[in-house]
């Protein structure tokens, strides 16, 4: 096979790993915090939760790259990638251990939690996308 038809593979293989991965992370995200980020976001236009939404995710893309770029295998990349997974839940986890009223503060669509909440999950992809490099 011709190296840029493997090439072209790859990218597919991978491409469509982490398309899937940031669906199944958007879907399990919206379920552990105590919010409707999709019915805030799409029908009262919650600034608040679009940012804390789109930072999650955000990191998790950061991190998941990370995997991406770093993994010599689709095997190792499902499994950095859960781990980016994880990490994300932990950095909303201790962003609410910090912020108790966190939920309740985005649906009042308080720009200063989002902004946290944002930060904490960029932070956290950052830090754990930099701990995937050998």
């Amino acid at each position: 096979m011709p190296e840029f038809v493997h090439g072209l593979l790859a990218f597919a293989v991978y491409f469509a790993g982490a398309v899937g991965f940031c669906a199944a992370f958007c879907l399990l995200y919206s379920r552990v915090t105590r919010h409707d980020e999709f019915s805030l976001i799409v029908e009262e236009h919650n600034a608040s939760a679009a940012i804390a939404f789109g930072g999650s995710l955000l990191g998790f893309a950061i991190a998941l790259a990370a995997a991406i770029h770093h993994t010599g295998s689709v095997a190792e990349f499902l499994t950095w990638g859960l781990v980016a997974l994880v990490t994300q839940f932990i950095a909303y986890g201790l962003a609410r251990l910090a912020h108790p009223g966190l939920s309740r503060a985005i649906e009042e669509n308080a720009l200063a939690a989002a902004v946290w909440v944002a930060a904490v999950s960029v932070s956290a992809g950052l830090l754990s996308a930099a701990c995937m490099s050998p």
